[in-house]
C-alpha cells in the first residue's frame, strides 16, 4: 500500500488549505487446494451406492487486485463559526483471477475486469451558538457499473449540556457497489453474480458522552442501519453443477444495537478501557421466505473489549488488550452456529530516537484456537514488529 499527499495553505492565514492525495494499492491472495482424492458416493454397475475415491485436481487460485486513486480537497474556514470542505475523488480497481493446475502448471483466467468510481463531495459546518454544532454533507457517486450513480446526503449534530455532557445524532444515506469478486468470482467455483444491484440504505445513531472530571469518559450509542438489496453469499443445497452457492441481493436487513465504552485514567500514564457492542441484524425481506426474521449470517456476534496500558508522552507504550466475540450463525436459516472466542494481545512501543520508534507485539497470546468460518481455523499466535522513521 502506498500513499502520497501534499498540502498547501492558500492565502495569508491558516483558514484555507488545499490537499492532493494519490495512492496505489496492490493486494494478492492465493488459495491452494492440494487434495488429490476424497471419498465420495457413486452408483455401481448394479445400481447400488458405492463409497470410493473421487479424484480432484490439485489447483491454485490467485486473485491480483490493483487500485489507483486520487483525491483533491479544499478546507476553508470562511467565517469564525462556519467552514466548508469540498472536492472530488477517483478510484480505478483492476482485478485478475487465475486458476493454475498444479499438475500440468497450465493457467486459465477466471475473470479480468476493471471498475472505475468517482465522486463529488461537499460538507458544511456551522456553530449557531458555541455549544451547538451542525454538519451537513452531500456526495454524488459515479461508477462504470450499471446503477452505479447515486446521491448520498448526511447530517449530524452535537449539543453540549454544560462542560461534561454532550448529545449527538447522525444520519447518512448509504450506498455500496458490488466488488469484482462479488460479480465475477470463479474460484474455486462460479459463485459470482454479474446481475447484482448496489446496496442502498439509511443509517442513523443517537448518543451521549459523559465525562467525569479529567479522568474518565463514558460513551453510549444506539445505532440503526437498514440496507436494501444487501449483497450476501447464499448457499445452494444440494450443490448444482459443483456450485455450492452464489452472491445474491438478499433483500432487506436491519441492524440495530447498542455500544458502550468507558475510558479511565487510573494514575499518571496508566489507562484502562472497556467497550461492549450489542448487535442484532435481522433479515426483514429475503429471496428465501424461510430466512425472514432470522439473524444475518456472520454478522450478529456481540463483542467485549478490555484494555490496560502504560503510555508516556515521550513515546513509551506497553499494553494488554482482550477481545471476546460471542457466537453467531453461519447460515441465514440459523441452523448452524460457530462458538465465540476470547483472545489477548500484547503491544509495545519503544522510542529509539526523536525520529525512530520500534513497535512489536503478540496477537492471540495464549494461542487460542477458533474458526471465523466453518472449516477454516485461525492463524494462532502471531508475532509482529515494525520500525518507524519520521523525517
Amino acid at each position: 500500500m502506498t500513499d502520497f499527499s501534499v498540502s498547501s495553505k492558500l492565502g495569508g492565514g491558516d483558514d484555507s488549505t488545499l490537499t492532493a492525495r494519490f495512492y496505489a494499492d496492490w493486494l494478492n491472495t492465493r488459495f491452494d487446494s492440494r487434495t488429490e482424492e476424497v471419498l465420495a458416493l457413486s452408483v455401481g454397475d448394479d445400481g447400488a451406492a458405492v463409497l470410493g475415491p473421487k479424484n480432484l485436481t490439485p489447483s491454485r487460485f490467485q486473485t491480483r487486485q490493483r487500485s489507483l486513486g486520487s483525491q483533491i480537497q479544499h478546507n476553508w474556514q470562511f467565517a469564525p463559526n462556519q467552514s466548508i470542505v469540498y472536492g472530488f475523488d477517483f478510484r480505478s480497481t483492476q482485478v485478475e483471477n487465475l486458476r493454475q493446475n498444479l499438475v500440468t502448471e497450465v493457467e486459465t483466467i477466471g475473470y479480468e475486469d476493471t471498475i472505475n468510481q468517482g465522486a463529488l463531495f461537499a460538507q458544511y459546518s456551522i456553530k449557531p451558538i458555541e455549544s451547538w454544532n451542525i454538519v451537513v454533507g452531500l456526495r454524488q457517486e459515479f461508477s462504470s457499473l450499471n446503477e452505479g450513480s447515486v446521491f448520498s446526503p448526511t447530517v449530524g449534530t452535537k449539543f453540549s449540556l454544560g462542560e461534561s455532557t454532550t448529545l449527538r445524532a447522525n444520519y447518512i444515506r448509504n450506498f455500496r457497489l458490488p466488488s469484482l469478486s462479488n460479480l465475477f468470482n470463479v474460484s474455486p467455483a462460479s459463485i459470482g453474480n454479474p446481475d447484482l444491484e448496489p446496496e442502498r440504505g439509511n443509517s442513523f445513531d443517537l448518543g451521549i458522552d459523559q465525562s467525569f472530571g479529567d479522568f474518565a469518559l463514558l460513551r453510549l450509542t444506539y445505532f440503526n442501519n437498514t440496507i436494501s438489496d444487501l449483497i450476501a453469499f447464499r448457499r445452494i443445497t444440494p450443490a448444482e453443477n459443483g456450485i455450492s452457492g452464489t452472491f445474491q441481493n438478499l433483500g432487506k436487513v436491519r441492524t440495530q444495537g447498542l455500544e458502550a465504552s468507558l475510558n479511565v485514567r487510573l494514575a499518571d500514564n496508566v489507562f484502562a478501557s472497556a467497550g461492549y457492542t450489542l448487535n442484532s441484524p435481522t433479515i426483514l425481506e429475503s429471496v428465501n421466505p424461510g430466512e425472514e426474521d432470522n439473524e444475518l449470517r456472520f454478522s450478529g456476534a456481540d463483542k467485549l473489549n478490555l484494555g490496560l496500558w502504560y503510555e508516556r508522552p515521550s513515546g513509551w507504550y506497553a499494553g494488554i488488550l482482550m477481545s471476546s466475540l460471542g457466537s453467531y450463525p453461519t447460515n441465514n436459516t440459523n441452523t448452524e452456529f460457530l462458538s465465540g472466542y476470547t483472545t489477548f494481545d500484547l503491544r509495545f512501543q519503544v522510542p529509539v530516537s526523536e525520529q525512530i520508534s520500534a513497535t512489536f507485539g503478540v496477537q492471540n497470546l495464549f494461542d487460542q484456537r477458533y474458526q471465523l468460518f466453518a472449516g477454516y481455523p485461525n492463524a494462532g499466535r502471531t508475532l509482529e514488529g515494525s520500525l518507524n522513521y519520521r523525517f
